[in-house]
């Protein structure tokens, strides 16, 4: 499930929930925001696995250009051995092999850094993403904490305990 999705609904709910007269206050369905509430600590979990599964990914990349490297570092170990055996292209060979061996391990340098900076961004904004979604939840909540408190206090100031009608208030 989407963070920014359950906080929608949560917005949602909090918009259409009626509102208490004079005091700016409204009243909330507690079962439906503990089911947001339910989602949104089910949800932040999933949304870090989204993360360790791009870090996942860049293991793999990051092997298989090991992979590629060993197999044109293998290739050129060949091609060297090849043509070392031909005694009029010993030279030439050696200086294709070389440059081969540099070219793989280049290759190889090059995918490695690539990779590395495209995890580390995946990583970061992943990071950025959750702290957003927590930062917003935390406000959200914290609107529904003051509002239910000054519901509370509202009504535990009634005399008697005893609850008045908002007609009966304003007589």
């Amino acid at each position: 499930m989407d963070i920014i999705n359950v906080i929608d609904r949560l917005e949602s709910l909090m918009t259409t929930s009626k509102s208490v007269p004079v005091s700016g206050n409204i009243i909330v369905d507690k079962k439906k925001v503990m089911e947001l509430v339910d989602q949104l600590r089910f949800a932040i979990p999933q949304e870090v696995k989204a993360a360790e599964d791009v870090l996942a990914q860049k293991d793999q990349i990051v092997n298989q250009a090991m992979l590629e490297a060993r197999r044109a570092k293998l290739q050129a170990d060949n091609e060297y051995r090849d043509l070392m055996n031909q005694n009029e292209m010993v030279v030439n060979a050696e200086a294709r092999a070389q440059d081969t061996l540099r070219d793989a391990e280049q290759r190889s340098s090059r995918m490695l850094k690539q990779t590395e900076a495209e995890a580390m961004t995946r990583r970061t904004d992943a990071d950025a993403y959750a702290l957003r979604s927590l930062r917003s939840l935390e406000e959200e909540i914290n609107s529904i904490a003051g509002s239910v408190r000054k519901g509370i206090d509202y009504l535990a100031g009634q005399p008697n305990g005893k609850m008045v009608s908002p007609a009966a208030a304003d007589d």
